[in-house]
């Protein structure tokens, strides 16, 4: 099991290993991981580059965010969903994003459906399976972050039976732990309580 606990960065500050570097890394931690997000067209996006980073290091995503926003209407659900097939062979060429044809079709096709529900309804059914943090125990080290949970299966399944893909448990524990639904910064990681 790994014990790595939180690690101090060229500022002094602990963070959670992962999160000292690069720089790209350090950012992402300290203002946006863990931080709760809120909105249909946030959690679209989040939900997507979760699902394009299954089996890609996290920062292969960061480093095309821009590439994704622009790529994808901004994640607007309803423009996503218009998508056609010309749009998908577009994408395949767009070297700003990972040209994974399942991924591409499975955002178009998750906007789709997501155009289709009321303004707010993913962002209710995201958040419903947050756990109380009273009943969750503080990471010390890295050790003690499982990579899925009983909530995150539950959401995917949630997420699949109402037809989404590339949402398996994984995918949707990385979703919970970047939108804040649980709050996995290590113990003595500065920015643990930070805005959380």
């Amino acid at each position: 099991m790994d014990e790595t606990l939180a690690v101090a960065g060229a500022d002094g500050l602990l963070r959670c290993p992962w999160g000292i570097a690069p720089d790209d890394y350090r950012a992402y931690h300290d203002t946006e991981w863990g931080v709760p997000v809120r909105g249909d067209r946030a959690l679209f996006e989040r939900m997507s580059l979760e699902a394009f980073q299954s089996g890609l290091s996290w920062l292969t995503i960061l480093r095309r965010r821009e590439g994704f926003r622009a790529a994808f209407a901004d994640f607007d659900a309803a423009r996503v969903a218009a998508f056609a097939e010309e749009d998908v062979t577009r994408l395949l060429q767009d070297p700003g994003i990972i040209r994974n044809r399942l991924k591409i079709e499975a955002t178009v096709g998750n906007a789709a459906i997501l155009a289709g529900w009321r303004a707010g309804e993913l962002t209710e059914l995201i958040w419903s399976y947050a756990p109380d943090p009273a009943e969750r125990p503080v990471p010390r080290g890295n050790g003690d972050i499982a990579a899925t949970t009983p909530e995150s299966t539950a959401l995917s399944k949630e997420l699949r039976r109402r037809g989404l893909r590339f949402v398996g448990p994984t995918t949707a524990h990385a979703l919970m732990q970047s939108c804040g639904l649980v709050n996995d910064h290590l113990a003595d990681c500065h920015f643990r309580g930070i805005g959380r």
